[in-house]
């Protein structure tokens, strides 16, 4: 199969870093996105947001013409979907995005063409997908039957960690899983464009499986740190030193603790196991639960340092979802400023996120809520709660912060 241009619908955290990749391989991308600023900035050669080398393959790409971005799908020999698959509030996946990616999509298709979903989605999402297509273009079909022209629908999840995307994209074995043989095929062909990692073929739902297994063995290692955390509070032992001895046993890797786990995978992904398979799913139930009620720990050990202070000022470093970028997704940092924003109206939470130049809707409204620079922060703090170990942390020292009170939940280690 011949792939000379691919639609990319969603560009966000990962479909312009797919977009912009192919691009870069004389592949004629065409981005689409909802969102009128997306577009405008990607026509420009800009980026929307933190990554690093991303926005060197995105203006590159534009003058050489070989991307460019619309609000509406664009006829393509193949479509990538990339768009977000959150979980409603009992935390059953939400595939909206996805149903209105496939029916914004099937009117491009002609026959013969692939269709990716990238999205980490439950098991069952990629033949949903497809469904949605074929409802919308009964002319079409999976196998050619009677006389209809096949569409190829095929999985393939992100694997990279965000601030090496453009990295990961390219060394990282893939996973791709196709509705037919064929489809997986086909799909190979096209991530062999830039990908030098090994791509590994299966069926759809096993590779939808695959990401969301990969989330939570992350997330049940993490589970585990934090509850270490709170034990180890309890027997008043420093979690950081307990957990430095430990792993100096040849079969034992503690992860480190936090405050919380945040952004859209390891946050979201297990629910989508357990919605698939609840009476099995109970460890990673579990490890999600203990997870989720972290944040509200940190805002309890906030609470009890400023207690007998009137009018205190509370300092919350750092509020994406881990070091060094801008993105907020399902961080813990968020919950819980604004957990200590309502238990404390009389006081003032100055946030230092060095990576953002605005709060979140749910902070920016409050009038006891506001993003300070670092030492103007640090000068007016009865409490410092390090939420995030932003590199541009390190330069403060404990003999810095004085009588101050410190909540440290990275062990940064001053």
């Amino acid at each position: 199969m011949e792939i000379n241009t691919v639609g990319v619908v969603g560009l966000g955290y990962i479909g312009l870093p797919t977009a912009a990749i192919l691009a870069s391989k004389d592949v004629k991308v065409t981005g689409m996105d909802v969102n009128p600023a997306t577009v405008e900035a990607v026509n420009r050669g800009d980026v929307p947001f933190v990554e690093p080398d991303l926005a060197t393959y995105v203006s590159g790409a534009v003058q050489l013409g070989t991307l460019q971005a619309t609000a509406t799908p664009a006829p393509a020999d193949a479509f990538i979907i990339a768009v977000p698959t959150p979980f409603r509030g009992n935390h059953e996946p939400d595939l909206s995005y996805i149903r209105a990616a496939a029916e914004a999509v099937a009117p491009q298709l002609n026959g013969g063409e692939l269709v990716v979903l990238e999205s980490t989605s439950p098991p069952g999402a990629t033949q949903q997908m497809a469904d949605w297509i074929l409802a919308a273009r009964p002319d079409l079909s999976l196998d050619g039957s009677d006389g209809r022209s096949v569409i190829h629908v095929a999985h393939c999840p992100e694997r990279v960690l965000p601030g090496r995307v453009m990295i990961e994209l390219v060394t990282n074995d893939r996973i791709v899983g196709g509705l037919t043989p064929a489809a997986a095929q086909h799909a190979k062909e096209l991530y062999s464009v830039f990908c030098q990692g090994q791509i590994l073929l299966t069926d759809a739902v096993t590779a939808e499986m695959a990401k969301l297994v990969e989330n939570s063995f992350r997330d049940v290692n993490i589970a585990f740190a934090n509850e270490l955390s709170l034990i180890a509070d309890r027997l008043k032992i420093d979690v950081w030193e307990l957990i430095e001895l430990a792993n100096h046993h040849p079969r034992v890797n503690i992860l480190r603790p936090g405050p919380g786990v945040g952004g859209h995978c390891i946050a979201v992904d297990p629910w989508f196991i357990v919605d698939a398979a609840p009476e099995q799913a109970r460890l990673i139930r579990a490890a999600r639960e203990v997870n989720d009620s972290k944040p509200e720990w940190v805002v309890d050990k906030v609470i009890e340092a400023v207690a007998g202070i009137e009018n205190p000022t509370v300092v919350a470093l750092g509020l994406s979802f881990k070091k060094d970028i801008d993105d907020l997704r399902e961080s813990p940092a968020r919950t819980i400023v604004a957990e200590v924003a309502d238990r404390l109206p009389d006081g003032q939470i100055q946030v230092v996120e060095p990576h953002v130049d605005g709060l979140p809707p749910e902070l920016a409204n409050r009038r006891n809520v506001g993003l300070r620079n670092l030492d103007e922060a640090l000068g007016a703090a009865d409490v410092v709660v390090v939420l995030v170990d932003h590199g541009a942390f390190d330069q403060i020292r404990a003999a810095d912060l004085g009588d101050v009170a410190l909540i440290d939940t990275r062990g940064i280690g001053w």
